[in-house]
């Protein structure tokens, strides 16, 4: 049975993130993909140019909308661009009870672009943190969320998962690509244990995407039936493959997408 995937998150007409990005990767790894639109964004891959939020009540109406037909394996949390739609999201989740959520905070875009309201992160702490299988922040994201001046070594890293983890997150996922360093490491905590995940830096500027990919793939990776850890690690896996073939397509001058299916597509050129 192919598993479906709902993914709750913003769209980005340029591809490269948000749902699209999700959906392209749920696909790519034999998951069906299905998306409730949380945010319009006006961007490519050089910056965000515009953001329009719908009704907090048409959010929801499309998530019951998919939970009244459809079965859902698991779900991913992607882009809430303010409190009351967070708000509507836990209510609409903690009534229907997904078999696993994986809430990736989003609060900027890569080009620092901000795409969240002030209260989003409290209200996320608040409504989401309990919902949660996994919360996957980036070093920025961790930061604000755990209140702490900075995030960057992997002293500062643990300190902040384990402020997350006294928040209510079950477990938390720090992303650690924005760091300095010849591989990108992500620390795991869940309160009983720790774990590293690695992977050699990627020499690329199509990194646009890249945490909503991650995401979107745990959550797929948890519908197929994977635990967890073995989750994280496989995607892990994908998003560094996607990555490295990243400079196969070409659009756009700034942060360019990932290359998210790289195992059917083949660069080709006419005689």
């Amino acid at each position: 049975m192919i598993p479906n995937i709902l993914s709750i998150a913003g769209s980005d007409p340029s591809g490269g993130a948000g749902i699209q990005a999700d959906l392209k990767t749920f696909a790519a790894l034999g998951c069906y993909g299905m998306a409730a639109i949380t945010a319009l964004t006006a961007q490519n891959t050089t910056g965000v140019r515009g953001l329009h939020l719908p009704p907090p009540e048409f959010v929801g109406a499309q998530i019951d909308a998919i939970f009244e037909d459809i079965d859902v394996a698991a779900v991913k949390i992607g882009m809430l661009g303010s409190a009351a739609i967070v708000e509507t999201v836990a209510a609409r989740l903690a009534v229907r009870g997904p078999r696993a959520v994986v809430l990736d905070p989003v609060l900027a875009a890569t080009s620092g672009d901000p795409l969240a309201a002030s209260g989003v992160e409290q209200a996320m702490i608040e409504r989401l943190f309990p919902l949660a299988t996994l919360v996957t922040p980036n070093l920025d994201e961790a930061a604000r969320l755990s209140g702490l001046p900075r995030v960057r070594d992997a002293a500062e890293m643990r300190a902040a998962a384990e402020r997350l983890h006294r928040l209510g997150a079950r477990a938390i996922l720090i992303k650690g690509g924005d760091a300095a360093g010849a591989s990108c490491d992500d620390l795991y905590f869940d309160g009983a244990s720790e774990r590293i995940f690695s992977a050699p830096r990627v020499a690329t500027p199509n990194t646009h995407g890249t945490g909503c990919t991650l995401s979107s793939a745990i959550a797929a990776y948890l519908g197929l039936g994977f635990a967890l850890p073995e989750a994280i690690g496989a995607a892990k896996t994908y998003l560094t493959r996607a990555l490295e073939a990243a400079d196969e397509l070409s659009v756009g001058g700034g942060h360019g997408p990932l290359n998210h299916f790289f195992e059917l597509w083949r660069p080709t050129s006419k005689a």
